[in-house]
């Protein structure tokens, strides 16, 4: 169980929290990428590599026994934040789909290049399962 933190004279967030409280077993999920489970490359989308980072990241978490409502932190490496801004929409849905209506603290960062040249985007995660 998590609780969004939020400053009461704040302006309201879009799509993330500012923090995050949460109690139990904490889970890291290292940078995942748009490849699937053998490290091949399907798309070269931007969206696309995105659903499947995310996907990337739900299926570590359900190793531990956790779904994508336990993650509390994001942290997202672009390596073009305009194609990141142009396709927002798209982003959101797709976010959505593998994400639900969770909204955890998140950073998104650009970056010169990711370890794997065709990666677009690259997302950590940081999840609180409920104790075992």
């Amino acid at each position: 169980m998590h609780e969004p933190l939020h400053p009461a004279n704040w302006k309201a967030a879009k799509g993330y929290a500012n923090g995050v409280a949460a109690q139990g077993r904490m889970v890291f999920v290292a940078g995942q990428i748009g490849w699937n489970a053998d490290q091949v490359f399907e798309t070269d989308d931007f969206v696309e590599q995105v659903e499947q980072a995310l996907r990337n990241v739900a299926a570590v978490i359900a190793e531990a026994g956790g779904g994508p409502e336990h993650v509390v932190r994001l942290t997202w490496y672009v390596t073009d934040k305009q194609v990141y801004l142009e396709r927002l929409a798209e982003v959101g849905a797709v976010y959505r789909s593998v994400m639900g209506r969770n909204f955890p603290a998140m950073t998104l960062v650009e970056v010169a290049g990711l370890l794997e040249s065709r990666a677009l985007v690259e997302i950590e995660a940081t999840a609180v399962v409920d104790p075992r």
